[in-house]
C-alpha cells in the first residue's frame, strides 16, 4: 500500500476511522460511504501515477552505450590482454573515484575544463566526474607522499563533447594507464612505456601502426624562436594539437583569428609542425640555426636521440616517428609525448575504410604530483594510456565483416535427463562439477525433455553433456556426449569428474 502522508490524508484517514469506531447505532452509514468514497479517491490519486506510462523515450543517454554480453565476451578479452602486460612490467593495480574534488580538477586541465562534468553541490563538496585517469593517480601520490610506484589501473572516464559513436567516440569511455613514477636515469621508463604500447597493439592485432613522438619542451622551444608570447604557449599548444584532425589551413586560421596570433608567426610555426621523420630528423633538427637558440628546445632533442637509442635496442624504433605536429592538448606534460596511430590498408571494392584515430597515447609529467603536494614536492612520472574503445569498435567491425562468432558463457559441460523425477540425481551432479572447478549449467526445470536439452547445449556452443537416467543409475554409470560430434561413451559414475577435466584439458 502506498504511504498516504500529509495533513489531508490523515484527516480524512482519522474521519473514517472514527465512524468505523462508533457503537453501531450511532453508525451513519451515508457518511461512511462518503468517507469510503474520499478514502478511495486518495487511495486512486496515489496509486494513478504509478500505473501510467511514462512519456518519455526509453535510451541511454547521448554519448554512451549498453554493451551486449557478444560485446562484454570481446571486450574482456582486449582488457584481459592489455592488464596481462601491464602485470608483465611488473605494474600493480590501483582504483581511485569516479569523481574529484573539482577545485582538484579544473585547474589541471585549463583549455579542457569546460568538458568536464560537474556534479551538484553533495555535502558542501563541488565534485566533478574524473576526465581521466592521471590526475587522479597523481593526487594518489601526493596524499600518500608516495615516491615511487609502477601502476596500471582500468576505469571509466567522462568528457562533455559532441560525440562521435560511428569512431568509436564517447561521453563515458573506459581508459586503461600505466604509468611509472620515481626519480630514475633519464629515458629509460619512457622507453619502456613505448615499448608497452607496441607489445599491446601488436598482441591485439590490429594491423600497421605508428607511434608519433614529439617533446612538450622542443614545441615550447618552436613557439619561442617563432615569436608566440609565453602567456599564448598552452593556447597555442592546443590548436597544434588539432593538427591530425583538421588541416593547417584550418588550424592557423584558429590561431590567427581566434587566438590574435601575428600571421607571420603562424606561418614559421607552420614550416616545423609539419616535419615528421626518425633519428635523423632530431639531429636535423640540433642544426637547425633558429631552433638552436632555444636551450629548452635543445634539451628536449637530446633527449630524444637518447630515446631513439633505447627504442633500437627494444626492436621497435622502426615503430616510431619524430613528429613535430605532435602536441598533446592537455596542461600537465613537460616532455616526451607520444601518440599511437593506426595505418589502416587501402579499402577493397565495396569495403569501408576503418578508421578511429588514435588508439593510445601518453607522455612525460614532472611536475602533476608537485601540484598536489602541500610542500610542492614534485615526483617525476611518465605513462600511457590505451583507447579501449576506439580499439574495441575497430575489433568488432572486423569480426563484423569476417562473420566470426562469439560465445556469451564459458560453460563446459550440460548436466541433461531424458527421464522424469531426476531433478535431485542432476543437483547431485552439477554440484560435483561445481566444487571441481568446472563449469556446469542445466535446465531449471523439475522435468525437462531432453531435445529441449540438445538444443540449448548446440546453441551455446557447450562441448559436453552428462546424461543421468533410470538405467544408469541403477548401473552405477552416467553417459558422457561429446555435443559437436554426438558421440556418447558410458563411464563409471564415481571416474566423472576425472574423465572431464581429462577432456577438457585435451581441448
Amino acid at each position: 500500500m502506498p504511504h498516504l502522508g500529509g495533513p489531508l490524508r490523515r484527516g480524512v484517514w482519522a474521519a473514517l476511522l472514527a465512524q468505523l469506531l462508533r457503537p453501531p447505532r450511532a453508525v451513519c452509514v451515508r457518511a461512511v460511504g462518503c468517507h469510503s468514497q474520499v478514502a478511495e479517491a486518495v487511495l486512486t490519486s496515489q496509486l494513478k501515477p504509478h500505473q501510467e506510462k511514462p512519456h518519455f523515450v526509453i535510451k541511454v543517454p547521448k554519448g554512451t552505450r549498453d554493451l551486449s554480453p557478444q560485446q562484454m565476451v570481446v571486450r574482456e578479452k582486449i582488457l584481459n590482454k592489455i592488464i596481462s602486460c601491464f602485470k608483465r612490467h611488473g605494474a600493480k593495480g590501483l582504483d581511485t573515484p569516479a569523481f574529484e574534488l573539482k577545485e582538484m580538477l579544473t585547474e589541471k586541465y585549463e583549455d579542457n575544463f569546460g568538458l568536464m562534468y560537474d556534479l551538484e553541490d553533495q555535502g558542501g563538496e563541488l565534485l566533478s566526474l574524473r576526465y581521466d585517469l592521471t590526475v587522479p593517480f597523481a593526487r594518489y601520490m601526493a596524499m600518500n607522499k608516495l615516491k615511487k610506484m609502477k601502476r596500471y589501473q582500468v576505469g571509466k572516464v567522462w568528457r562533455r563533447e559532441s560525440p562521435a559513436i560511428v569512431q568509436g567516440r564517447y561521453r563515458e569511455f573506459c581508459q586503461c594507464d600505466f604509468d611509472i613514477a620515481g626519480e630514475f636515469d633519464p629515458m629509460i621508463p619512457d622507453a619502456e612505456c613505448l615499448k608497452i604500447m607496441c607489445e599491446i597493439l601488436s598482441g591485439l592485432q590490429l594491423g600497421d601502426f605508428v607511434i608519433k613522438v614529439n617533446d612538450r619542451r622542443v614545441i615550447d622551444g618552436i613557439f619561442a624562436v617563432c615569436g608566440v608570447p609565453e602567456s599564448k604557449f598552452r593556447t597555442i599548444c592546443s590548436s597544434v594539437d588539432k593538427l591530425d584532425k583538421i588541416s593547417w589551413e584550418d588550424v592557423r586560421h584558429e590561431m590567427v583569428a581566434k587566438k590574435g596570433l601575428a600571421p607571420e608567426v603562424a606561418d614559421r610555426i607552420g614550416a616545423y609542425i609539419q616535419c615528421h621523420g626518425g633519428i635523423s630528423l632530431v639531429e636535423e633538427m640540433f642544426k637547425n640555426p633558429r631552433l638552436s637558440q632555444s636551450q629548452l628546445a635543445l634539451q628536449g632533442l637530446r633527449d630524444l636521440k637518447l630515446l631513439f637509442e633505447y627504442l633500437t635496442l627494444f626492436g621497435i624504433a622502426d615503430k616510431i616517428s619524430f613528429d613535430l605536429s605532435l602536441a598533446r592538448g592537455l596542461d600537465y606534460y613537460t616532455g616526451v609525448i607520444y601518440e599511437a596511430v593506426l595505418l589502416q590498408p587501402p579499402a577493397q571494392a565495396g569495403e569501408e575504410t576503418l578508421s578511429v584515430g588514435s588508439v593510445a597515447a601518453g607522455g612525460r609529467y614532472d611536475r602533476l604530483v608537485g601540484q598536489f603536494d602541500p610542500k610542492g614536492h614534485n615526483v617525476p612520472c611518465v605513462g600511457l594510456s590505451i583507447g579501449v574503445e576506439r580499439i574495441f569498435y575497430l575489433v568488432e567491425q572486423k569480426m563484423k565483416i569476417s562473420g566470426e562468432k562469439v560465445r556469451t558463457t564459458e560453460t563446459q559441460v550440460f548436466v541433461a535427463t531424458p527421464q522424469k523425477n531426476f531433478l535431485r540425481e542432476r543437483l547431485k551432479i552439477i554440484a560435483e562439477l561445481w566444487d571441481a572447478g568446472i563449469k556446469a549449467e542445466m535446465l531449471y526445470k523439475i522435468n525437462p525433455k531432453l531435445l529441449p536439452q540438445l538444443h540449448y547445449c548446440e546453441k551455446a556452443d557447450i562441448p559436453l553433456m552428462v546424461i543421468i537416467g533410470e538405467q544408469e543409475q541403477n548401473e552405477g554409470v552416467i553417459k558422457l556426449r561429446s555435443v559437436a560430434s554426438r558421440e556418447e561413451v558410458t563411464i563409471n559414475r564415481e571416474n566423472l569428474v576425472a574423465e572431464i577435466q581429462k577432456r577438457l584439458s585435451e581441448s
